[in-house]
């Protein structure tokens, strides 16, 4: 991660639907496996999804469990916790122009 962009600690929930999409696609695998310890400014530790934009890295705030469920409860996931081949399809000609996902150290582009 570069540390010189702003980090911004976020709720899965509270985040845009593109950053979602765009999660997806560098986390096509699930979430789980990718958690990072961080100590905020106050000192609390906190279990997160590191993702970078061109001026931020948001550090969505899950826990292991939280990352497992919220891959079974959606849709563009298989069983087996990969996103769908048309989902990703998708989303990688939606977010095409996208060009900071490259930065994301777990995305492939398809």
């Amino acid at each position: 991660m570069v540390t010189n962009k702003l980090k911004v600690i976020k709720d899965y929930e509270k985040l845009s639907k593109e950053i979602k999409e765009q999660i997806k696609l560098v986390y096509p695998e699930g979430y789980s496996d990718y958690l990072v310890d961080v100590a905020t400014t106050k000192g609390e530790a906190i279990t997160a999804l590191p993702f970078e934009t061109f001026d931020k890295v948001y550090l969505i705030r899950m826990s292991s469990n939280k990352a497992i469920q919220l891959i079974e409860d959606d849709a563009d996931y298989d069983y087996d916790g990969s996103l769908k081949a048309g989902v990703r399809d998708k989303y990688e000609d939606k977010h095409s122009e996208v060009g900071y996902l490259e930065e994301n150290e777990n995305y492939e582009a398809g």
